[in-house]
Order: structure tokens, then C-alpha cells, then sequence
């Protein structure tokens, strides 16, 4: 069957695409459904002199109130394909909550914790998603992606997507060069769950070998109590889930950063890395700086079931988001001097 050409559209409102559901139009907006329209696309925008905007699962987008002057593309390339007794072939716009399901309904262990996030697996390299004691790079055995420089598809081996936390080769080291069209995961068939993280342990305390399945229901389930699940006219989760990074400084910080907290040194909850350094809890920092659950009177507030969740209680814009972020990253600045970091992307 002969593949279709790309179709362009305009004027396209992009905040029906995003879990934040703030934002104006696309000036053009196009679907692809086939890795040859991420070639064409990239040719169309190239040929008109616009920038090009890479839309997945919009869970992790924060849009501007005009919209985008360029061509927004709409990743739709699905389809779950086994290229080994344990390696999947994912489309980038298969959405990756189906794909978690897919992989426990087969017995296949190493993205349970990953249960319930929004989005499509094409964001989840990019971003290194990670929750609940695991990462996507613990399981990505490549990611097969469109080259707009060189106008050529590429593959890359796990190592070769330098990941970190948070951050990969995708949106760190070379932003917005390569458009992932498949990711291939590495599962672990028959393999127990993951369960490194606190809440899983207090969840299943009083039982031994929970299953793939129960661990995947219980982490949806805590999501769900912090407003970190998609529910349909929930205002917790018209949201881009946790909004700031957790900062890594220097374990020699601990102890200023606890006396203007005023609590003892071990009481600032960390995770050390290396070097020296060490991982905080942004909404630890928020929380010791006034900004608690349920903060803020306006359409834009922090959700009442999660410090770490801006949301959009009632037709916030962009500009109502951008007031309470720049409001919360001046405070905790002042406070303990430490700069947060914004996760979402911002569509400028």
C-alpha cells in the first residue's frame, strides 16, 4: 500500500494536545503517521524558513498564549512489534501507559513502576522519564530517530543516548537535532518487580511477591492520590506533572540549607550521586518556603494533592503559570540558594 503524504493543516489550537490544556495555535500542524513524514516535514518547515515543534503525548509542554509561529508535528507513529524473546519495537506515538500494560499483561518486568505516566514513549528517551525507583534507560536497548541536520535516520545504541537524570542526548547535548520515531525496549520476562521505592515498600510491608500487575495498580493508585493521573475534569491534573527538577548541590550545602530551614542537618531529606553531590526534593524546598498543597487563590495554583504540580484550575494562561513559577523560583532563590530548574518544555 502506497504511504500517503504528509498533510498540513492551520491555525491549529495546540491546548486540547497538552495536559496543562493552556496555550494558543499552531500557525501549521501536521500528523505523522510513518517515519517518511518526519522527513517530509522537516523539508516542508526547512523550505518555508520555520522552526519545527515535536509533539508527543503534550504531558510534558507548557504552551505560550500565542501559540507557535512555526509547524508543530504531531508524532503518531504506533505499533508494538517483538524483535527478540525480549526486545520490543515501540512506536514513538504509542502511548506509553498501553505500552507498561502491554509489557505486564506478558510478564515482561522493568517499566511497572513506570505505570499511569502521561505522554507517548517517543518523549520518554528524550526526557529519561523516571519514577518510583526506575528509569526508561534502564530498559532502552536503542532508540531509532530522524538526523535534521544531516536529513537521515539513525539509530542509537543505549550508551550512545548518554543518559542522565532527567536529561539524554535528546534534549541535553543536542536539543532538537533528532525526531524519535521507535524505541526498542529491553524487558525481563518472568522477572520479579521493582520495589527500591519507599512508598512501594510501605504498600507492600505486609505481604512478600507482589506481582508485576499489583505493583503497576498500587503505583497508579499512589499517582492517582497525588493528582499524577490523568482524570477527566479533575483540576489536580490539568497539570505537566512535577513541575521543578530536584536540584543536586554539594553535601557541603546540607547544613545551610537545614539552618534556613530551621531543622537539625539530618532532617533535609537528600540522595547522595557522586562527586560530593547529592539530590533534594524540590517540593521539600517549596514546601520550607511557603509554597504547600493547594497554594495560591488564581486560576494557576499548586495542586492540593501534590507540592510539585502547577496546575490550571480554571482557564489559566500561560501568563498565570509563568507569574507562580517565577513567584516560587525567586522565594526559594532567596531562601536557600539554590536555582530550580523548570521540567516541562516551554513552546516559545
Amino acid at each position: 500500500m502506497p504511504q500517503t503524504a504528509l498533510q498540513i493543516r492551520e491555525n491549529v489550537p495546540l491546548a486540547p494536545l497538552t495536559t496543562f490544556q493552556i496555550g494558543g495555535p499552531a500557525r501549521f500542524f501536521a500528523e505523522a503517521t510513518t517515519p517518511a513524514h518526519l522527513a517530509e516535514a522537516v523539508t516542508f518547515a526547512h523550505q518555508n524558513a520555520l522552526p519545527l515543534f515535536v509533539l508527543g503525548g503534550g504531558s510534558n509542554l507548557l504552551v505560550r498564549d500565542t501559540g507557535f509561529d512555526g509547524l508543530v508535528l504531531h508524532i503518531q507513529i504506533r505499533g508494538i512489534t517483538p524483535l527478540s524473546d525480549n526486545i520490543f519495537a515501540v512506536g514513538a506515538g504509542e502511548p506509553w501507559d498501553a505500552f507498561v500494560q502491554h509489557a505486564i499483561d506478558r510478564r515482561f518486568a522493568g517499566i511497572e513502576c513506570l505505570a499511569g505516566i502521561p505522554g507517548s514513549v517517543g518523549g520518554t528517551p528524550v526526557q529519561n522519564v523516571g519514577a518510583y525507583g526506575q528509569e526508561v534507560s534502564q530498559t532502552i536497548a536503542a532508540v531509532h530517530a530522524y538526523d535534521r541536520t544531516t536529513r537521515a535516520f539513525v539509530e542509537f545504541t543505549n550508551p550512545a543516548c548518554n543518559f542522565r537524570y532527567r536529561a539524554s542526548r535528546f534534549n541535553t547535548d543536542e536539543p532538537s537535532r533528532y525526531i524519535v520515531h521507535r524505541v526498542d525496549f529491553q524487558l525481563h520476562p518472568n522477572a520479579a518487580p521493582t520495589l527500591r521505592y519507599a512508598d512501594l515498600q510501605r504498600h507492600f510491608a505486609a505481604r512478600s511477591n507482589p506481582t508485576l500487575a499489583e505493583v503497576a495498580t498500587a503505583v497508579r493508585d499512589i499517582r492517582r492520590s497525588k493528582g499524577m493521573l490523568i482524570v477527566p475534569n479533575d483540576p489536580d491534573t490539568r497539570s505537566a506533572g512535577s513541575y521543578f527538577k530536584n536540584p543536586i548541590v554539594s553535601t557541603a550545602q546540607l547544613p545551610t540549607i537545614a539552618a534556613a530551614a530551621s531543622v537539625p542537618p539530618d532532617k533535609v531529606p537528600n540522595w547522595p550521586t557522586d562527586h560530593g553531590l547529592t539530590k533534594l526534593p524540590a517540593a521539600w524546598l517549596l514546601e520550607h518556603s511557603g509554597f504547600i498543597k493547594g497554594y495560591g487563590t488564581g486560576p494557576a495554583g499548586i495542586s492540593t494533592r501534590h507540592t510539585l504540580a502547577l496546575v490550571n484550575r480554571h482557564n489559566a494562561t500561560f501568563a498565570d503559570i509563568q507569574s507562580l513559577e517565577s513567584e516560587i523560583i525567586t522565594t526559594v532563590q532567596a531562601k536557600f540558594d539554590i536555582t530550580l530548574e523548570r521540567e516541562p518544555v516551554l513552546l516559545a
